[in-house]
């Protein structure tokens, strides 16, 4: 499996003069945006090699073009390098696919609620112009490198594209010589805050691990908001072989804190004040937060040799009324379970290893040791009573059971379905695999036999 990793490399020695540059490319592919739409009939008609070269045709003047259809980009856009100029073509390209692709999926949703007699208030996607792209510099074009920590790139400057020479920070340099390997791409001009960097983009080979089932070992992790994630090393034999609680408590107490001081200020400013640098603070330590439970979670689960990280199609919160559960909306908000899932997801496959989801019905509902549905502590919601009177930890639970569900599913797949269902015959519980717990997982290794 080829896996792309990006490192941004901070430019130190220039700031502001990298400005214009960003500006004038966004402008650029504004400009191209509204030539791939009135050009977009004839551009279906042929295949994505020729569409760059006929919309560079249609804009650009040279001696064997004199007079193209739109004459106004080199006027406008003055000494605009080539590469650049079909970076921006194809970026624009893909906006404008993009946006049509929605459209089609926006009217065929529409449809079929309206057909069906339901309501329908979503609204229809708009062909956004004005877009926040970063230009590619491509090598020996608009970008050399001069050694170790200097390069050359060509900017747009005092009316003119130049080149100057940028000084790179030496610990960046460092960074991407010791963990980026394969294949390198062209750097990106981006901007981060008042910085700017040229963000580099690796190619690797990965070969996941191939083990057997009976010897996988599955990391399942509980993402919830008391804790940030819950793991659980569980077998194909249902014995759980390691666990790991992990939670952030500084830094939510810091959210609490933010998050009050900003309700605060709406009060005073109303709902529809920006409150900028508030939700800025808010946002940072969000993207902290999500940063350390990845790093936690793909080490714990190298630490184990596990095969495959295991997750729950989690999708969005339903809104909760009231200004009384305010703040539990804004902490809600603040739970980056997607953003968790796709980190998890792009590190593991850089580890080697693989990538899963089990469904989340029922998982903290029932107890894993099957005896039932679970009481929750209502001053502690954290923890909750089994039916037997055993207290337990209920993210832990619902961990063990997302695990138990995915090699319950393996288990599916690997055995003839007369087997299978001779297994449901006797443990009823594999009927419906909503109502499946790890005990669920430990009789059915106990029933069947697996080889491989």
């Amino acid at each position: 499996m080829q896996v792309i990793n990006s490192y941004k490399v901070k430019i130190v020695n220039m700031n502001d003069c990298l400005k214009e540059t960003i500006e004038i490319y966004r402008k650029a592919v504004s400009y191209f945006i509204n030539v791939v739409t009135s050009e977009r009939e004839l551009l279906e008609k042929l295949s994505s090699k020729y569409r760059v070269n006929l919309i560079e045709h249609l804009t650009h003047t040279t001696k064997d073009n004199p007079h193209p259809e739109y004459d106004g980009f080199d006027r406008q856009f003055y000494k605009f390098p080539s590469y650049l100029r079909r970076s921006a073509i194809m970026d624009a390209m893909g906006i404008v696919s993009s946006y049509y692709s929605n459209l089609e999926n926006y009217k065929e949703e529409r449809h079929t609620q309206v057909s069906s007699g339901k309501k329908f208030k979503k609204k229809a996607p708009k062909l956004q112009v004005k877009h926040y792209k970063c230009p590619a510099l491509y090598r020996g074009n608009m970008f050399k490198m001069l050694d170790r920590n200097h390069a050359q790139i060509k900017i747009y400057k005092n009316n003119d594209w130049v080149w100057l020479k940028a000084s790179l920070r030496k610990q960046d340099i460092k960074y991407i010589e010791k963990n980026c390997r394969g294949r390198k791409f062209s750097p990106i001009l981006v901007r981060k805050g008042r910085n700017y960097y040229l963000q580099f983009a690796y190619e690797n080979k990965v070969e996941f691990r191939e083990t057997s089932l009976k010897d996988r070992v599955v990391v399942s992790v509980d993402l919830g908001i008391n804790h940030s994630a819950v793991c659980s090393a569980v077998d194909s034999k249902g014995t759980v072989t390691g666990r790991k609680f992990i939670n952030q408590p500084e830094e939510k107490d810091l959210m609490n804190h933010l998050v009050g001081r900003l309700c605060r200020k709406q009060k005073q400013s109303g709902k529809k004040a920006k409150l900028t640098r508030a939700w800025n603070k808010i946002n940072n330590l969000k993207r902290e937060i999500t940063n350390r439970t990845v790093h936690e979670i793909v080490s714990f689960a190298e630490k184990v040799n596990a095969d495959t990280v295991v997750f729950e199609y989690l999708d969005r919160f339903p809104k909760i009324k009231g200004s009384r559960n305010k703040r539990i909306r804004m902490k809600l908000q603040m739970w980056t379970k997607i953003a968790i899932q796709n980190k998890v997801k792009h590190k593991a496959h850089s580890a080697g290893m693989r990538f899963s989801r089990v469904t989340p019905k029922n998982t903290s509902l029932l107890a894993y040791d099957g005896s039932g549905s679970v009481k929750r502590n209502k001053d502690n919601f954290s923890l909750c009573t089994f039916s037997t009177g055993k207290q337990y930890n209920c993210d832990l639970s619902a961990s063990y059971n997302i695990g138990a569900r995915y090699f319950i599913r393996e288990y599916q797949k690997s055995i003839p379905a007369k087997e299978w269902s001779e297994a449901v015959a006797k443990e009823p519980g594999l009927l419906r695999r909503t109502q499946s717990t790890l005990a669920t997982l430990i009789s059915l290794a106990g029933v069947v036999q697996i080889e491989k």
